[in-house]
């Protein structure tokens, strides 16, 4: 089966749900039935709650729409008089329904120009689905003191095939109180003191910053090869999916045109993917419908930030192929402030990268094949002369990345295997923080002559970190969030002869100095059979 023919489907004729908390329509089922209906459980996922604080609350709809097309949702936002702050937690919280056919849309919010939210959406029943999704965005503090503009796009087409109108509403709830602190991280307060968006035009930031984070909310997608870039081979290869230098992605971070920071992008697969809709519909991917930051630590360039002049900060995506478009980088610059202090000075004293490998090596034959290995490491260091003395902050990326893709002429099986490492340690005076980060994707599409199409999927996303601080124990926080999926169905033919059948397993596994998380949902025919949990 040709890409393109796969693209299509990814992109489009999955019939998908998903979300990471969601409510049920449909009643678990011991016995599940032979194989899919027109109707399904509401999309659910393993992923553990948003624990809320206890005392007094108050909620605010950020945005509620009916996206039938690319019109931008647009209106204001105001924090709630009741609940003037300061505030220990604040969830934002998205509600949608959609019925009938439609693809999987790429959305996002932003209040003030601060992206604050990047989802997917579900792809749903004829008869009709309901999701939701829950965030922490505490972090926004900054941005949410103050009256500002909100909006939103979840880009859509509505037509006489694609009949799916995404409903959604957005709400805040604010919680009264203080949030707690985090011991040995710079300042000690988790919350920064300063949001700003990264745009196009410099930025000009407060003269006293000691601590300096960015996150961006990078996704390839938009319906292109990009969507799909793990899979992308070098011209020379007879695949569908073309990038000169190959599927290595590296989402690297400057400051005024100098390497600031570099990671690996998480492999998202969207609720349409691999051309199977039929593994999404009860369980998504990880990280689907929260799409989670890149996050760099930028203190060693404080000190450059610091001298009150803008600096243009650029995000970039390295491998794409030259004037190809389908990657989103919106950025934001979290900064904590010296209080003791109007202007913190020092310097960055170390700039260390190593050569950047990325060597796609193609092999023709039956199957072909594409062995991919890329790497990367930067190691920045500078220190800051605070209202509590100097401080040097080191930051330590190194990235590895291998492949096998492997596929028959034709494109009727379709195999890839691949690991992303992106192992991180940031030392900040005496507390050091180390976080070894590790995706994984092994999975292959076949198309028989019986025209069944069939994909078998494993997915996972982990990362462990240690934090160790002078005269206390170290402390670990480990995740291990793994997926499979196994399923099949008659290809090319319309939704109600297509006898498919298809079971998933969800599981995520959470330790932190606190406690832990474990749950795991098993599914058959979009019907959940199992729900466990316990640590």
């Amino acid at each position: 089966m040709r890409r393109q023919r796969i693209m299509s489907m990814i992109s489009g004729l999955a019939l998908v749900a998903g979300s990471l908390f969601a409510g049920a329509s449909l009643a678990r089922a011991d016995t599940p039935p032979a194989e899919f209906g027109t109707d399904w459980h509401d999309p659910i996922t393993a992923d553990p709650p948003v624990t809320r604080p206890a005392g007094r609350s108050c909620e605010v709809t950020l945005a509620a729409a009916q996206f039938r097309d690319f019109t931008p949702y647009r209106g204001s936002y105001a924090p709630p008089a009741a609940c003037p702050g300061p505030w220990s937690k604040v969830v934002l919280r998205l509600d949608g329904k959609v019925k009938g056919r439609q693809y999987d849309r790429l959305g996002n919010l932003t209040v003030d120009g601060v992206e604050i939210l990047r989802t997917s959406t579900p792809q749903p029943s004829p008869d009709g689905i309901t999701w939701s999704v829950e965030k922490d965005v505490t972090r926004y503090t900054d941005t949410l003191r103050r009256p500002g503009a909100v909006e939103m796009l979840i880009g859509n087409v509505v037509d006489d095939t694609y009949t799916g109108v995404l409903d959604v509403r957005v709400t805040l709830t604010f919680h009264t109180g203080r949030p707690a602190a985090t011991p040995g991280r710079g300042t000690g307060r988790s919350v920064p003191d300063r949001v700003l968006p990264v745009t196009a035009a410099p930025v000009t930031t407060p003269r006293n910053t000691e601590r300096l984070l960015a996150e961006v909310y990078a996704t390839g997608s938009g319906g292109g090869c990009e969507e799909y870039w793990y899979l992308t081979v070098p011209d020379e290869a007879p695949y569908s999916c073309k990038a000169a230098e190959g599927p290595y992605r590296e989402v690297r971070i400057s400051v005024d045109g100098r390497l600031a920071g570099i990671a690996a992008p998480f492999p998202t697969v969207w609720t349409g993917g691999w051309s199977n809709p039929f593994l999404w519909y009860v369980t998504p991917g990880p990280r689907a419908f929260d799409v989670q930051p890149v996050t760099y630590d930028l203190t060693p360039f404080a000190a450059l930030f610091n001298d009150g002049r803008p600096h243009t900060v650029e995000v970039s995506v390295a491998g794409v192929p030259a004037g190809q478009s389908g990657w989103s980088v919106p950025a934001n610059l979290l900064l904590w402030q010296d209080h003791g202090r109007r202007t913190v000075t020092g310097a960055l004293t170390r700039h260390q990268q190593t050569e950047p490998v990325n060597i796609p090596r193609y092999t023709a034959g039956s199957p072909h094949r594409l062995d991919t290995t890329g790497g990367h490491s930067l190691t920045v260091s500078g220190y800051l002369d605070t209202s509590h003395g100097r401080v040097t902050t080191t930051v330590t990326r190194t990235l590895a990345h291998t492949s096998a893709h492997r596929w028959t002429d034709g494109e009727d099986r379709d195999a890839l295997a691949a690991e992303w490492r992106d192992d991180e340690t940031v030392t900040t005076g005496a507390v050091t923080t180390r976080t070894a980060r590790t995706y994984t994707m092994d999975g292959e599409t076949t198309l028989g002559a019986d025209s069944r199409l069939r994909t078998v999927l494993g997915l996972g996303d982990r990362a462990d970190t240690t934090v160790t601080r002078p005269g206390r124990p170290a402390s670990r926080t480990s995740l291990d969030h793994t997926y499979t999926g196994d399923a099949t169905y008659t290809y090319g033919v319309p939704r109600d002869q297509r006898h498919a059948i298809g079971t998933t397993t969800d599981r995520y596994r959470l330790r932190t100095p606190d406690g832990c998380h474990d749950r795991t949902l098993r599914t058959a025919q979009g019907f959940l059979v199992e729900d466990v949990s316990g640590c």
